[in-house]
């Protein structure tokens, strides 16, 4: 089965980011633009080291800017996104500099607590550095000195955007442009899981008996710096499948378990949900308020948890205010829950991260549930 699933999911097709889409378009667009040429392909590098070319399948002069376009292939598995038309229309700017806007169909920030200030495109920081980066590398190829915009469109952005979160995190009026790899991974679910039993089972019969389950790549790095002492196959990465992986963590006698997260997932899993997908269940700001208050967080704070955006506002919120015991606790109520849903039988510890790296909190050695502090959650 774990064989099947494997072969399965490499013979998956992978697809590509809107951020990367973005990107291939802009540079289209620019070339266009600077050479009078009109671009049928564009090649990019994306940030996982490879380069991709894309076909650009419109791209024409509007007056004094060039328009491109191409239809986002999300590969196997595909997202909201897949077919999606992206554009970027481009032009010389009459101040030095790189402007990048979002156009029709992408979405402009209206809340605190995301990783874009409030009032700009929501274009997220990978792809924003991957189209200014480009940008910049082609106005250097050509010696040209120059400030550019570039507005990033999606036609059809604001009915595709009903299908996803952005309206209740406060991005209004289209999709939000997104990627940190520029390619998308294909897993379907029971593939995805396949290949965290044999990861586990990989790590179990080379010696492993502290496994380190993250929720992604990037806190997969902070927890390699955490335990630099463990091998490279204890470090897992788990994804969604909180409840799933510890039981096969369980299930194949691991007698530690590291969880490393953000307080997105993890807020999620102190309230006991062990499938943490952005659309399995909300986070529960009352709940987080109420940790907050145990730890001595004033009524105001309190009040402003609770109308937070994002569980990532809330972790800032009450670092700001020093309330770090909050983040124990919090890490703390992983391990219970955790153990609830297994019935016990492992020894846990989970880390909290912020996007940054920076530990936020931790708790170790928790192989029992204190039940007078777990009944306040």
């Amino acid at each position: 089965m774990e064989k099947a699933a494997k072969k399965k999911t490499a013979n998956m097709r992978h697809g590509y980011t809107t951020g990367a889409c973005s990107t291939a378009v802009t540079k289209a667009a620019l070339l266009t633009l600077i050479t009078g040429e009109v671009q049928e392909q564009a090649t990019i590098h994306l940030p996982i080291g490879q380069d991709a070319t894309f076909t650009i399948e419109t791209c024409e002069w509007n007056g004094s800017s060039v328009r491109a376009e191409t239809i986002k292939d999300a590969g196997d598995d595909p997202d909201a996104t897949h077919q999606a038309l992206i554009v970027s229309t481009v032009s010389w700017a009459d101040t030095p500099g790189i402007h990048l806007d979002g156009g029709v169909g992408v979405g402009r920030v209206t809340k605190p607590g995301l990783p874009i200030p409030v009032g700009e495109a929501a274009i997220n920081p990978v792809p924003r550095k991957m189209i200014i980066t480009t940008v910049e590398e082609t106005l250097k190829e050509f010696q040209i000195n120059r400030g550019v915009k570039v507005v990033i469109s999606v036609p059809d952005g604001e009915e595709i955007a009903k299908k996803t979160l952005n309206a209740r995190l406060g991005i209004i009026g289209g999709i939000s442009i997104l990627g940190t790899r520029g390619i998308v991974v294909p897993f379907s679910s029971s593939a995805y899981m396949a290949s965290i039993v044999q990861a586990i089972s990989v790590a179990k019969a080379g010696g492993c008996d502290h496994l380190v389950l993250t929720t992604g790549g990037r806190s997969e790095k902070y927890a390699m710096e955490l335990l630099p002492q463990l091998r490279e196959e204890a470090f897992i990465e788990m994804g969604d499948f909180v409840g799933f992986s510890l039981k096969q963590c369980k299930k194949q006698g691991i007698k530690k378990v590291t969880l490393v997260g953000m307080m997105g997932k993890f807020s999620k899993v102190a309230q006991g949900v062990m499938m943490v997908h952005s659309k399995s269940a909300a986070v529960d700001f009352g709940f987080l308020a109420e940790i907050a208050r145990s730890v001595g967080a004033n009524r105001e704070l309190i009040t402003e948890i609770k109308n937070a955006n994002t569980a990532s506002q809330v972790g800032d919120m009450m670092a700001e205010a020093n309330h770090f015991e909050f983040f124990n606790k919090l890490c703390r109520y992983c391990c219970y829950s955790s153990l609830h849903d297994i019935k016990g039988g492992i020894e846990l510890e989970t880390a909290i991260y912020t996007l940054k790296g920076q530990l936020l909190g931790r708790a170790v050695g928790i192989d029992t549930i204190d039940e007078t502090d777990w009944n306040r959650r």
